[in-house]
């Protein structure tokens, strides 16, 4: 080898080795909330005829059409917690989402698809600011008063769902749907982002970010009472 083509085989290893570990902390970066997110929700997602009972069920609000129908994996998950309320696995429905007029009313219209499928009014409580996961979480123990809970959401969300809950102190365990997998060509995909979403759900824990605090606290131990 001359000793002009040293110089640039040296720069060539030193990139190839920077971008080696450029590429490894990447993937460390993302596969260390996954496997945190795993571990805190292990043996914690569940089947409706496996869950415990609880006082409150805690359904995350998906895609509402505009007609104020809810979209396919919104219903399963209506339809799931209709079957923990009529099998005595949870006393109160608590429905969350964005209830804006942008997102079609999602904790409205969940409310109406409850009492229609028989839970009474009084059996449901809307967290209209549930914008996502962690703020329903925060939400469930700050306003609302829960301190455990079910959640019923599609299986691939659970464990972010559940160690997001955990984290901020509720005591949680997942229900899952997986219904919809057999007809959805975006299940698959909805998974895959489930990796970016435990990044943001550790940027969130560790900045503490603050949800809106408006709601009835009294809402849920209303709604028990009932």
């Amino acid at each position: 080898m001359t000793p002009r083509r040293r110089p640039l085989v040296r720069a060539v290893a030193w990139l190839a080795c920077v971008g080696g570990l450029a590429a490894l902390g990447a993937a460390v970066g993302v596969a260390a909330p996954a496997v945190w997110t795993r571990a805190m929700a292990a043996d914690r997602v569940l089947t409706a005829d496996q869950a415990p009972a609880r006082d409150v069920a805690i359904v995350f609000g998906a895609e509402v059409y505009d007609s104020g129908r809810p979209s396919p994996y919104l219903q399963a998950r209506l339809d799931l917690a209709v079957e923990l309320y009529r099998t005595d696995k949870a006393r109160v429905l608590v429905v969350s989402g964005d209830n804006a007029e942008a997102h079609h009313r999602e904790t409205t219209n969940m409310k109406a698809y409850l009492v229609e499928a028989g839970v009474p009014a009084r059996r449901i409580v809307e967290d209209e600011h549930g914008l996502d996961t962690y703020d329903t979480c925060v939400r469930a123990r700050d306003v609302l008063g829960v301190t455990e809970a079910l959640l019923v959401s599609q299986r691939y969300h659970l464990p972010r769902a559940v160690a997001t809950c955990r984290a901020v102190g509720v005591d949680a365990v997942g229900v899952g749907d997986v219904s919809v997998k057999q007809t959805s060509r975006r299940w698959n995909e909805f998974a895959a982002r489930e990796l970016g979403a435990n990044l943001k759900m550790v940027w969130d824990l560790v900045t503490r970010r603050a949800p809106s605090a408006d709601g009835d606290p009294d809402a849920v131990a209303d709604a028990l009472a009932g």
